[in-house]
């Protein structure tokens, strides 16, 4: 679960859970109110984990899946990668940009 990088508070999954799906950027900490943002190596972990959504297209290529396991497993594994989300965030008091500069 991500601590706060201020007050150091362990932060619960429903209160995570609640913060990851929010547009804005940043996030409040529930306990001192100090804003928060995911770090880059973080934000990378929950990229990759992501992926994994579409598994079961990749696998649809090499195998034949019937149609209805095949749509049956896009909210199946949606909500088991959201569920695990939460303990792969990592969180720090300043946002970090990726640097454009270098393309």
């Amino acid at each position: 679960m991500p601590t706060c990088a201020n007050c150091h508070s362990k932060w619960s999954w429903k209160q995570t859970v609640k913060k990851m799906f929010t547009l804005d950027t940043g996030m409040n900490c529930p306990y001192c109110g100090e804003r928060q943002y995911q770090t880059g190596k973080s934000k990378k972990k929950a990229g990759i984990l992501n992926f994994f959504v579409l598994l079961p297209l990749l696998l649809n290529i090499f195998f034949d899946i019937p149609a209805a396991i095949l749509l049956s497993s896009f909210p199946v594994l949606f909500f088991l990668i959201m569920s695990l989300n939460p303990f792969l965030m990592n969180l720090s008091s300043k946002e970090k940009y990726i640097n454009t500069s270098e393309m």
